[in-house]
C-alpha cells in the first residue's frame, strides 16, 4: 500500500530514497525502546512522513501528506506521525508565523517523537548525526532560536549521547 501511494502521486526518487534512509535510522532508534514501541508503526510512518513533499516543498509538506494519508485510509497513528514530524516540533504560535493552521505539531507519542528526529538524523539520503543538524539548524534559524533547544530535548529522549 505504500508503494501504491507513491506511485499514484509520482513521487521523487530522491523523496523516496530520504524516506527508507529515515525508515532505518526511525528503527536502529526505536530498539532503545525494546518492549515500549510499535516498531510496525514506526517503520509505516517513517517511510510515510514526506509523502506530502510529492506535492510540495514547503513545510505545508506535513498537513498535505496527513491529509493524503487520511484520505488513503490509514489509521490515525500514521497520519499524526507525518503531521507532526517536522523538526522537533512546532507551537500553535509558531505554526501562525509560518502559515500554518493554528494547531500543535509538537510529537507527542514515543513513535512519534522517533520519526520525527529520525528524519532529523537524515540528510537527504545520508545519516548524520546530531552536530551536524545543530549546525544546519543554526545556520537557517539563528544560534539563538528556541528550536535548538527543542533539537536537543528531542535528541536526548530518543537518542541519549548515540548518533552524534
Amino acid at each position: 500500500m505504500i508503494l501504491k501511494v507513491y506511485k499514484e502521486l509520482k513521487c521523487p526518487e530522491e523523496v523516496i530514497k530520504h524516506s527508507k534512509v529515515v525508515r532505518k535510522r526511525a528503527v536502529e532508534l526505536a530498539s532503545k525502546f525494546p518492549n515500549q514501541v510499535d516498531t510496525e508503526l514506526i517503520e509505516t510512518g517513517a517511510l510515510l512522513h514526506d509523502v506530502g513533499r510529492c506535492s510540495s516543498n514547503n513545510i505545508q509538506h506535513a498537513i498535505i501528506g496527513a491529509q493524503i494519508l487520511k484520505n488513503e485510509g490509514f489509521s490515525p497513528e500514521v497520519v499524526k506521525i507525518v503531521e507532526r514530524h517536522i523538526g522537533a516540533g512546532i507551537s500553535p504560535e509558531e505554526a501562525l508565523t509560518l502559515g500554518l493552521p493554528p494547531k500543535d505539531y509538537t510529537p507527542q507519542t514515543l513513535e512519534e517523537k522517533i520519526v520525527a528526529h529520525a528524519d532529523n538524523l537524515v540528510h537527504g539520503d545520508l545519516k548524520v548525526g546530531l552536530y551536524f543538524v545543530l549546525n544546519k539548524w543554526k545556520k537557517r534559524l539563528g544560534p539563538d532560536h528556541p528550536s535548538l533547544e527543542k533539537l536537543k530535548r528531542l535528541h536526548h529522549e530518543v537518542a541519549g549521547d548515540d548518533f552524534f
